[in-house]
């Protein structure tokens, strides 16, 4: 026993000694870059100036002035401004709301200095909002207001769980009013030490906590009513499933819950299975894949909500880009949770002309004493085989079937944005998204496109105009799509709508020689339609976003644009060594252009047949070989180990004659 105890002692002193000897040979040594262990542990002090500051990027967006490192250690993408500014926009017309009922005044830098009314109101309830309004104030006192960059004790406390450099978060601190602080958490070690640096920058530490935890293990942490979080933003990379139980239950009482989900080809019905595993619920392939994508997505976060004796509102939901994003309230109640299995749908969708049916999986419907009863819905709404084509259906879902967009509350935001364009860089594409999102129907689930209907068909496709006022004159209604510039979203049924095309197939004939009698394309057009649409063009056809000309549709925004790749510890400059690797990953699966050089060289080993009969007129500009045999395949021709009968088939073999045919 004593031996062991010297041992140990010797190897403590042994292990001491070296340690300080690596202490003095470093105090001469120029400062390296940290040790990525050491900030995994925490260990090292926020905002410590090193050397490798000089290999960092200063960008600004915003308000905000952000450092960020050149290798890709921190998560960064500049093509999601866009998502940010309209974060920024909806949490200060929250802000505004919230803080109303307060009675605080939001002032937002370049708005004039009165009272913001969206909502229009008679006079007489003018008259009364005025005098509750003088009622609550006491002689002499003016009303309270809120200013962007301070603290406000009755304010809005909000939590980024994955913050990465913390831009989203010091945005908010520098941009929305009426904050009472703003918790910006990262798993890593490297992004917290970034985020502290960036808060000292910017001026906003008095607002901004950085933090370094799991962010499902801080949410879970405030599930008390009075810890909850009143704004929650998760922009995860990929998929926000694994946050979202966590989530639904940190969010205050009516608080807002912010999700981006990146993982559009899990969504869009690439890999279906993974998709039910992740969010509950079946993708499709269909050409209304990305509003399939935002339904998936609510469908996802009520049933997570519902757990927990919670249901969601949507604000405003909105696909761009390569990104879905939803903005939802979260309420607490257990009458309005039975409500919840009526709100969702599955979808049948043909797999020949992409028809699609929607059926509900529950039933909500009145009872005695204004009471409403629940009850499971009937169903399917189809029969075994599509009735256009003959195809058989494929079953998807659950996903959302009510609407997606509070239009009250979008009209607020967009008023906003327009009234003060010059608060956000992508202003011009905000007030074109939104204004097409408020002229979308909200009781239309998904939707088909021009390209789709007429393709299936075989037919020209009719422009959009003539398209739109066939249904106005058949006396439905029908609308664009933010999520496709292409999209027609319409309550006409099916039937209808086929009977449009048909019509439409009538004037742009179709040969039906070249159809096949089993294909969708002739199954429909060997009815006769029962409608006889009016493609006269109407005033109403064409919406007003697009007469005003408004930014709708993003074009690519840069080259090699889309989803980054994901941040690691010690990752590589982002430098003309990784722009060189994304070029030569473009197209990947194409086989390359032959070079011109290498390809004249090669055609150049190839003797000209034509020169052998003597019919090549090209001469020297031919780009096979006119060069005479050489000497030694000559004699080796000739010599007896290689005959020329050889080469040669007896008469009425049947094998076609030629060099290496036995």
């Amino acid at each position: 026993m004593p031996r062991a105890r010297i041992g140990l002692w010797l190897s403590l002193t042994l292990r001491s000694t070296r340690s300080l000897c690596r202490a003095g040979f470093m105090e001469g040594q120029p400062q390296g870059p940290p040790n990525p262990a050491g900030m995994e542990n925490g260990t090292e002090p926020c905002g410590e100036e090193r050397a490798s500051e000089a290999q960092e990027t200063t960008v600004t967006e915003g308000a905000a002035k952000i450092a960020f490192p050149s290798a890709n250690e921190v998560f960064y993408n500049p093509v999601q401004e866009f998502n940010r500014d309209l974060t920024c926009a909806v949490i200060t017309e929250f802000a505004r709301i919230q803080l109303g009922a307060k009675g605080i005044q939001i002032k937002v830098p370049g708005e004039k200095d009165v009272q913001k009314v969206v909502v229009d109101l008679s006079e007489q309830e003018e008259e009364k909002a005025e005098l509750k309004k003088g009622a609550n104030l006491a002689p002499g006192d003016q009303p309270r207001t809120a200013a962007v960059g301070e603290i406000c004790e009755e304010g809005l406390r909000v939590l980024e769980g994955l913050a990465a450099s913390g831009l989203r978060s010091i945005r908010f601190a520098r941009e929305v009013p009426g904050l009472q602080s703003v918790v910006a958490n990262d798993a890593s070690a490297r992004a917290v030490d970034l985020m502290c640096r960036n808060v000292q920058l910017n001026a906003v530490a008095h607002l901004v906590h950085p933090r370094q935890a799991d962010a499902r293990m801080l949410m879970y942490q405030h599930q008390r009513a009075s810890e909850r979080f009143d704004v929650i933003d998760l922009d995860p990379y990929g998929s926000p499933a694994p946050f979202l139980d966590a989530a639904v239950q940190a969010v205050s009482e009516g608080g807002l819950l912010c999700v981006t989900c990146t993982d559009m080809a899990v969504l869009a019905g690439n890999s279906g299975e993974t998709c039910y595993s992740k969010y509950g619920a079946m993708a499709l392939k269909s050409r209304a894949c990305h509003e399939m994508a935002l339904r998936i997505v609510l469908h996802s976060l009520d049933l997570r909500a519902n757990c927990y004796q919670r249901f969601v509102v949507p604000l405003l939901s909105v696909s761009a880009d390569f990104y879905v994003r939803v903005f939802v309230r979260v309420f607490t109640g257990q009458a309005k949770v039975k409500a919840s299995a009526s709100k969702q749908a599955l979808v049948f969708q043909c797999v020949g002309c992409g028809t699609f049916h929607l059926q509900r999986l529950g039933k909500a419907s009145g009872a005695s004493g204004g009471r409403v009863k629940f009850s499971a819905a009937c169903g399917p709404p189809i029969g075994p085989e599509c009735e256009h084509c003959g195809q058989r259906h494929q079953l998807g879902g659950p996903l959302w079937a009510e609407p997606i967009h509070d239009l009250d509350f979008v009209g607020r935001v967009l008023q906003a944005v327009s009234t003060n364009p010059g608060r956000f860089h992508t202003s011009e594409r905000i007030q074109g998204v939104l204004s097409v999102i408020t002229e979308e129907l909200p009781d239309v689930p998904l939707y088909y496109t021009l390209d789709q209907l007429s393709s299936t068909i075989r037919c020209s496709t009719p422009s959009l105009l003539q398209l739109r006022s066939a249904l106005l004159h058949a006396g439905f209604r029908v609308s664009l799509s933010h999520a496709c510039k292409n999209a027609v979203k319409t309550d006409a049924p099916s039937s209808a709508l086929w009977d449009i095309m048909r019509c439409w197939e009538k004037e742009c004939p179709v040969k039906r020689e070249r159809l096949s009698e089993a294909s969708p394309a002739f199954r429909i057009l060997s009815v006769e339609p029962r409608l006889q649409a009016n493609f006269a063009v109407r005033d109403d056809a064409n919406p007003s976003s697009r007469q005003r000309g408004l930014k709708r549709f993003q074009a690519n925004p840069e080259a090699n644009w889309g989803p980054r790749p994901r941040a690691r510890p010690g990752g590589k400059a982002a430098g003309e060594a990784m722009e060189e690797r994304r070029r030569l990953h473009q197209n990947k699966r194409k086989e390359p252009a032959e070079d011109p050089v290498q390809r004249a060289a090669r055609l150049k080993t190839f003797p000209c047949k034509r020169f052998k009969e003597g019919t090549c007129q090209r001469g020297d500009q031919c780009c096979y070989s006119h060069s005479p045999p050489a000497p030694e395949d000559t004699a080796a021709a000739a010599s007896p180990d290689h005959p020329k009968t050889s080469y040669q088939n007896p008469p009425g073999s049947g094998v076609a004659a030629g060099p290496g045919v036995d």
